[in-house]
């Protein structure tokens, strides 16, 4: 594998719009296939619009990384402090809610960068639990996190629109 180098910063206002069409793209290009088009369209207008984005990179609550090559967007994740599900038992604990790397750049390292970078920051916001929910039929995502030293604890459901879905829970201490 080259050296690739990827910057990743904190997201700010001006970044929404862009922000939005590649969450957006990279949401249909990781669910669109397996689920209802009807599905994927509620979630990702409800979702990914300028005006969403930039209401949530101003959240304190929410921390939004994104990660650029050569100032291009090419990965994004975002974090949430607040509660955890019953089955993440570890202290002090952070959701990450979002993770996404483009898919000419997977298996490229940009999804190692940004976890070091998300679990970096998760950390510098006090927080020595990390948790996600990950669809139980994402396979891919299921390895990497697992590979990223996530372990499942439990289980929630996540609703696609209308639709009814499985999240796996997944946990591991920081520090």
């Amino acid at each position: 594998m080259r050296d690739i180098t990827i910057v990743v910063r904190e997201a700010t206002a001006a970044d929404a719009p862009s922000l939005a069409a590649f969450g957006e793209r990279t949401f249909r290009d990781a669910f669109a296939a397996d689920n209802r088009p009807e599905d994927v369209e509620a979630y990702v207008s409800a979702t990914y619009s300028p005006e969403r984005q930039r209401t949530e990179i101003a959240d304190p609550t929410l921390l939004t990384l994104v990660a650029e090559r050569h100032e291009t967007l090419v990965a994004y994740a975002q974090l949430c402090a607040g509660e955890a599900p019953a089955c993440v038992s570890g202290p002090a604990p952070m959701e990450l809610m979002r993770f996404y790397v483009d898919r000419p750049w997977h298996g490229r390292g940009v999804a190692h960068t940004l976890m070091a970078a998300v679990i970096e920051a998760a950390v510098s916001r006090r927080a020595q639990t990390l948790w996600l929910g990950v669809w139980e039929r994402n396979a891919r995502a299921i390895a990497f996190y697992t590979r990223s030293g996530f372990r499942d604890v439990g289980s929630h459901d996540f609703l696609l629109g209308t639709d009814h879905q499985t999240d796996r829970i997944m946990a591991r201490r920081l520090g």
